[in-house]
């Protein structure tokens, strides 16, 4: 069986399908000779996924390999945990991996921390209480247990700095002895001490340091001590400087290591090999908002790598143009973005320069009609790889307007010009994307070119009409725009004829279209009622319970037809018919009938029987209705050919220019771009001039006097294309159209979602931030019962966060305000004046609230804010006070929306006048629209005294700011129950203060905000909700000193959320 299952493995290799062997490779890892087990694992880890179903036959033979007394074996059994493993069958093997961090080998001991990362990776929330564990693993006297834990650390850095700055002394330790050659000599690679680990601690102290000067004053000499050290001429020395001037620009400058890492850059971009170019150029866009006047020093060789052969070097080149683009360049930067957009062929480039144009064009666009040519460009050479957002929020763009109806109106004549102008061209083949745009834009705004017909406009489009490569998709589009121009002229030849033609057409939707454009024109009032002109904005009123079908749900069930069953309810009837694998580990099963009920099998906690026991996510499930196994996610390396990916074609040595002398990197003086000579001018080449016209004209707007930020924008560009406030747009609505029923259009954001704010540094220079989003977790999705009728609004989260964090203690769990501190000259100047103590009004005090805490403050203003938990919202009470002796005026604070929050009602409040040494406060209420355990809420306050002022902050909310106690039934409890999709279970260990069941509800119910609902036996049922109204359940049992935890919610990311916060909770009592 041996020898067959390695000729099974070459044929996978090769592309055939083997998927008849799988079992075999399973059975052959449970046997007890070590080879052939060893054979076994290795097949199963090259053959299935770790969400294939075969792999809960190989559990069992993993718990048996991880307690047997044969080092072999378990490592074999760590070995293929650490590579795949179902994320429901953790808690079955989690106690015995940790007993391993206690091994006596080190082998063992490396093997178990890679596990419980692979672990953290899948599954974070069940090894958060054996965070304690890694902190022995950083220690052990093993370096390669040591190194093996930096992998986790570095995930849980990143997530949360905050919680592991008192480690830094720890990690400067561990580089300072890898650097001094302190570890074996096995660690080493090419005589450099340990690269890997030096890169792996180099990203951790980054992190670390991040706006924080005392944690980075501990960094400063072991950088130093890299930088000197790394003097090997060798691609991985090369790699830790890159790493150190990466660390010395993130971490609290310090003028003597900037100055060492600007010198490395220099050499680096100057470098004639192609490697070191590109880690000069991607270092240099790195550190250009430190460091403005760093790429002047170099705008030579920048324009030269405009024109470098390799594409990598072009491309990250533009990287860089892209963000020190301002309103003076913008017009060069985006030709040159456009020029290498033509010439490309790599669909990954396309679509990112695609994003970046889109951006600078809405950004920094000097007029109309630069604007839409750019745009028109973008969707041109774009083609169909374009994200569908870019021209989804153009569309957006020209429907919402901008303050000035002027602008709005050039700007939409001037695209309906320029399409009409491309339409002219008869053999022209555009992309679809952007004929959809024309079609959409050519139907809303037809009527203010008055000088051409609406009959010409209807025969262009009947012409896309006919084109073979127009898709069935597009052509929806077109004909919603001719029904459009329809309903606004009286009779057309060209509708006659698509009318005619069209109902008769194969396509299904076509013919509808054409059936419906047939009716309406019989119907002139009712067209001209459904479509009304300039109307895109206008909210439409849904009835989301389809009331208008009743009449025709009661005739079908007086006619005998089956009601009609949720999809929930339908998939716990299909369960209970159907024998279903238990994926709970048999030690403690929750497989227990009711003390006090006389039913036996599977029980739910209040007694009503459960038609399978399946846990995880029982959504999953609905999906396992065939017998055949599931290949999904076997990746198909090799075929008859051989290998199937194509191979990069090596360069020969002997033309590889000398390696750069890495030692010179430290020393000697980067020479600046010499300034031109009158007669230095005259003997330039006619290449050397263009050269130099085009550096002036990329690097317009840099120097020592302009702020530019992580992404390159200068502070003194205003957006060309602003938004309407809601608030003029609802007044203009009211007074212009009272009389219908209409809401304010909704803020869109920018073509790629940035936007810009501006933040004053303590030096009082501006520098302007965009902010970015990343996906953090799951989408709150509700059930039909718990649907938010008000659509949930994505916004960015900046990822630069104010310095010197503080956490304050409250009511409620996690309540951490981030604190923006100001220089230590602010601090002197306000701590002389007297402080205004906030206090909260009387109608607030008496509810359970935080303690008022600093949120930032300058020499002229402080903020303070204090959370109030009402039953059914989250209340930010914010307090704004003047510290001068004179008025302040328009002061205006905004907090913005991101992911995770929503501001309810209007996130921006205006007081107009603060009087002298007075204080002014507001109220915001927060909604959570991602579930997640910990987020920030960024805002800005911005002020006017002898000049405008804008303060940047950042407001830290938990997931229990927004969980409140659900009462309930246990008869409603558990018909809840059976209609909840999603299910996390998991066990925990019960401290000897909390030996019985009473005293761990007794935690949980004070502690996590939750409802006891009842209490039956050694089991025990509670009740919470996630404001406004997603609820999530909680069966507790206790079983030999654990206590057994089962979650149920129609949130997906909420049960992890409150498992998390439970392990925190038992962990601390």
């Amino acid at each position: 069986m041996k020898e067959c299952m390695v000729r099974l493995i070459y044929c996978e290799m090769l592309g055939y399908e083997s998927s008849f062997g799988y079992i075999h490779a399973i059975k052959l890892a449970q046997q007890g000779n070590l080879l052939e087990k060893r054979v076994g694992y290795l097949a199963v880890s090259l053959f299935l996924h770790e969400n294939h179903e075969l792999l809960l036959l190989l559990v069992n033979t993993v718990v048996k390999d991880l307690q047997s007394t044969n080092l072999v074996e378990v490592c074999m059994a760590l070995t293929v945990v650490s590579q795949i493993f179902p994320r429901e069958m953790i808690p079955a093997v989690l106690p015995l991996i940790e007993d391993k961090l206690q091994h006596s080998k080190e082998i063992i001991r490396r093997k178990a921390v890679q596990a419980l990362y692979k672990f953290y990776l899948i599954a974070p929330n069940q090894v958060q209480h054996i965070h304690d564990k890694f902190r022995k693993a950083l220690c052990d006297r093993d370096a390669g247990v040591m190194a093996a834990s930096l992998h986790i650390y570095l995930q849980m850095i990143k997530e949360n700095s905050s919680g592991y700055k008192d480690l830094t002394g720890s990690f400067v330790t561990i580089l300072k002895q890898v650097v001094g050659g302190k570890l074996s000599a096995d660690f080493n690679y090419h005589s450099v001490p340990a690269p890997w680990l030096q890169i792996q601690l180099l990203r951790i102290l980054g992190l670390l340091g991040k706006d924080d000067p005392r944690t980075s004053e501990l960094m400063y000499d072991v950088l130093d001590e890299s930088l000197r050290r790394a003097e090997i001429n060798h691609n991985i020395t090369y790699a830790i400087l890159f790493e150190c001037v990466q660390t010395i620009y993130t971490i609290h400058p310090k003028s003597e290591l900037l100055e060492k890492a600007a010198k490395c850059i220099g050499k680096f971009v100057l470098s004639p090999k192609i490697n070191l170019k590109y880690l000069g150029l991607k270092a240099l866009t790195y550190v250009i908002q430190q460091d403005p006047n760093l790429a002047l020093q170099h705008q030579m060789t920048i324009i030269e790598c405009l024109d470098h052969p390799d594409p990598i070097i072009k491309r990250e080149t533009l990287e860089l143009l892209y963000r020190i683009t301002n309103g003076q360049n913008v017009i060069v930067i985006v030709q040159k973005m456009l020029d290498y957009l033509k010439e490309s062929q790599e669909e990954y480039a396309i679509i990112s320069l695609v994003a970046k144009i889109a951006e600078l064009a809405e950004k920094y666009a000097p007029n109309n009609e630069w604007f839409i040519q750019t745009m028109n460009a973008v969707f041109s050479v774009g083609g169909d790889v374009v994200h569908s957002d870019i021209p989804n929020n153009f569309l957006r763009l020209l429907a919402e307007g901008f303050d000035d109806e002027k602008e709005d109106h050039q700007l939409r004549m001037y695209a309906v010009q320029s399409y009409l102008a491309l339409l002219e061209e008869e053999d022209k083949l555009y992309p679809q994307k952007f004929l959809q745009v024309m079609s959409w834009v050519l139907g809303e705004y037809f009527s203010l070119v008055t000088d051409v017909d609406p009959e010409v406009i209807l025969t262009k489009l009947h012409g896309l009409l006919r084109k073979t490569f127009v898709t069935s998709e597009t052509k929806a589009w077109i004909m919603a725009a001719v029904t459009k121009i329809a309903s606004h002229t009286s009779c057309s030849k060209a509708v006659d004829e698509i009318i005619q033609e069209l109902s008769s057409s194969l396509d299904t939707c076509l013919r509808q279209y054409a059936f419906e454009l047939k009716h309406l024109c019989e119907d002139r009032a009712l067209m001209k009622s459904c479509l009304p002109f300039d109307a895109s904005c206008s909210d439409l009123v849904v009835d989301a319970s389809l009331s208008f079908l009743d009449g025709f749900v009661a005739e079908g069930l007086a006619h005998g037809a089956a009601p009609y069953k949720p999809h929930h309810q339908r998939q716990e009837e299909k369960l209970s018919q159907e024998k279903a694998l238990n994926f709970e580990p048999y030690g403690l099963s929750f497989a227990s009938s009711v003390s006090s009920s006389g039913v036996t099998g599977r029980q739910s906690p209040t007694g009503l029987s459960f038609g399978s026991d399946i846990s995880g996510n029982s959504a999953e499930t609905g999906h396992k209705e065939t017998n055949t196994l599931k290949l999904e996610g076997v990746r198909k390396l090799w075929g008859k050919e051989g290998y199937l990916p194509k191979k990069e074609n090596k360069t020969g040595k002997g033309n590889e220019p000398q390696p750069v002398p890495c030692g010179s990197f430290l020393s000697g003086q980067v020479g600046e771009a010499p300034a031109l000579q009158p007669e230095q001018g005259a003997s330039l080449s006619e290449e050397d001039k263009e050269k130099q016209q085009l550096a002036s004209t990329l690097f317009i707007g840099l120097g020592s006097s302009a702020g530019v930020s992580l992404m390159g924008k200068a502070d003194t560009a205003t957006q060309k294309f602003k938004r309407k406030s809601k608030i003029t747009e609802t007044q203009q609505l009211s007074e212009e159209a009272s009389d219908l029923q209409t809401s304010t259009a909704s803020d869109f954001g920018s073509l790629l979602d940035t936007v810009p704010v501006n933040v004053e540094d303590s030096e009082g220079s501006m520098h302007t931030r965009l902010r970015k989003a990343s996906p953090s977790s799951d989408i709150v999705e509700d059930s039909l019962a718990f649907e938010t009728p008000q659509s949930l609004r994505k916004s960015v989260l900046d990822d630069r966060i104010s310095a010197n964090r503080l956490s304050q203690s409250s009511l409620f769990a996690d309540s951490n305000i981030e604190i923006f501190q100001p220089s230590s000259s602010a601090q002197c100047e306000s701590a002389s004046e007297t402080p205004l103590v906030p206090s909260l009004p009387e109608e607030l005090a008496e509810l359970p609230h935080s303690e008022v805490v600093g949120l930032c403050q300058s020499a002229a203003l402080a903020l303070h804010l204090c959370k109030v938990w009402t039953d059914d919202s989250l209340l930010l009470i914010v307090f704004v006070s003047n510290k001068t002796p004179s008025a302040l005026h328009a002061v205006n604070l905004v907090f913005e929306e991101t992911e995770h929050f929503q501001i309810l009602e209007s996130a921006s409040s205006q007081f107009p006048v603060i009087e002298a040494q007075s204080m002014e406060h507001c109220q915001k209420c927060v909604k959570m629209n991602k579930v997640c355990t910990q987020a920030i809420l960024p805002g800005s306050v911005s002020y006017q005294s002898e000049m405008e002022t804008c303060l940047e902050l950042s407001v830290t909310l938990s997931l229990m700011d927004f969980i409140r106690p659900m009462e309930m039934t246990t008869e409603d409890f558990g018909k809840l129950w059976l209609s909840l999709s999603n299910d996390v279970k998991q066990n925990i260990k019960m401290s000897s203060c909390q030996d019985s069941l009473s005293a761990a509800l007794d935690t949980l119910q004070q502690k996590l905000k939750l409802h006891r609902v009842d209490v039956i036996g050694n089991e025990g049922i509670l009740a919470c909700q996630l404001l406004p109204s997603v609820p999530c359940l909680l069966h507790c049992r206790t079983h030999s000193g654990m206590l057994a935890l089962w979650f149920r919610s129609p949130c997906a990311a909420l049960p992890d959320g409150l498992l998390y916060q439970c392990q925190k909770v038992m962990e601390e009592s």
